[in-house]
This record gives C-alpha cells, structure tokens and sequence, in this order.
C-alpha cells in the first residue's frame, strides 16, 4: 500500500505516532496490536537515582556533569529523564526554603510521589468524598491550608457541586451573591446568572443529556479506531451493529 507523504503525516498526527510506525503499520494485513509495556511505572533511572541525589545535596546541580558521571557507570537512558528527576530535587528544595524561611539550601530527599498537577487537584476537589482514599483526603486537607486563595476556590467549588449532585436549586442565589475574590469565580458566576432559568432546569429537572452523549463519544471511539485501517462502509457498519 502506498500513501502521499502529506497523509502519512496526517495518519501520524492524528494518531500521535510517528510516520515510521504509521508505515509499519500500513505494511501489516491486520492492524498490530500494541502491546503494554512491562517495564510500565519503572525508569531507566532508577538504579542511579541514590548516586544523583548523593552528588546533588554534595553540591553538584550541573545536569549535563551528572549525565555525563553516570553515563560513565553505565546510565542507558535519556538525559530528559535526568533533567525531570532533577527538576523535582529543585523544585523540593525551593519548597523546604519557604517553608522553613532559610535562604540555605537543605538536603533532599528522593521524591516519590509525584508533583501535584492542576488536573489532579480539581479531581480531588470534585470527587465524592467517599471515593477518595485516606491518603488523597489527607492531600485535600493540605490543599486547603495552603494559601486563602485555594480555600477559598476549594470551598465554592465543593458548594456548587454540591448543590448540582443534591438538586438544591435554592443554593444557587446565594452562591452566586457571594462576593469571591477570585477572578475565575466571580466570571463563571457572571456567565450563570445569565443563563439563570437554564442553570435552575439543569438542577432540579431530571432529564439529561448524559445517555446522548455517552453514545456519541462511543462512536467517536470507534470513528478513531477505524481510521486508515478500513473503507466508509465497514466503519458505517461498526455504527450500525453498536447500536
């Protein structure tokens, strides 16, 4: 099979492959499954991660000088991933900084867990309380002692939850008559109060536009799998049959 090298890069785009897999792909009857890999939650770096943080509280921050110390004791993998490990050292120690008022830099220890994303916080925040784990409970209440801000958007942000999962339409007013100090708050305030009479439907009425949706991102799942792997009629066949 051949293809134009400006659909090739397309395919690759679409799929985020590269175009060398894409081709591959193309030259097999059936589409190769991938495997997972079994090294999964596992790093190159890990064997030499004590030898990095000896060199680093001992003063040596040069990235390209550790690279190149334990290239030399047999590192086989990237230097970005040497580069994101000691951006977690540094960005450890900032944070011991502040906290502890000292312009000196304390010892670090290896970071295990994994830096805090936004995403991962607005989950926290939105989650049911009961799903969550002790561990994520414990890293909400932390969330919220950190600055007035965060307590502050953590707390609208639980309210108004709250209040769409419980239909409790007569929490809306006075949510929204609350006079946030956050920008963000005070504009999807703003953005729903002139919407009002739609906002009220969404809570109290008990129809839903979830089912309709959940079909279409199915189909859209399987238009993605389909794609440069068969003809128009085969995928109009796979909508067919799923439904």
């Amino acid at each position: 099979m051949g293809l134009a090298s400006d659909r090739l890069e397309a395919i690759a785009r679409h799929l985020g492959l590269s175009r060398r897999t894409v081709v591959r792909y193309l030259r097999h009857e059936t589409f190769p499954e991938r495997r997972e890999r079994s090294d999964a939650g596992r790093s190159r770096l890990d064997r030499w991660k004590p030898i990095v943080l000896e060199r680093w509280n001992a003063g040596c921050r040069n990235n390209r000088r550790l690279f190149h110390e334990i290239q030399r004791q047999g590192y086989r993998g990237s230097y970005p991933t040497l580069a994101r490990y000691t951006q977690r050292l540094r960005q450890a120690q900032e944070g011991a900084v502040r906290t502890r008022g000292s312009r000196s830099l304390p010892p670090v220890a290896d970071p295990h867990r994994q830096p805090l994303t936004p995403r991962t916080a607005a989950w926290l925040v939105l989650r049911h309380s009961e799903n969550l784990t002790a561990a994520e409970t414990d890293q909400l209440n932390r969330l919220r002692t950190q600055h007035a801000a965060l307590t502050e958007a953590i707390t609208l942000a639980e309210e108004f939850v709250a209040m769409i999962r419980e239909g409790i339409p007569e929490r809306f007013d006075p949510w929204l008559a609350q006079d946030s100090a956050l920008p963000a708050f005070r504009n999807f305030a703003r953005k729903l109060d002139s919407d009002n009479n739609a906002v009220r439907a969404a809570v109290t009425s008990p129809w839903s536009t979830g089912q309709v949706e959940g079909q279409i991102n199915r189909l859209k799942m399987i238009k993605r799998q389909m794609f440069g792997r068969a003809s128009f009629d085969l995928l109009n066949r796979r909508f067919v049959l799923a439904a």
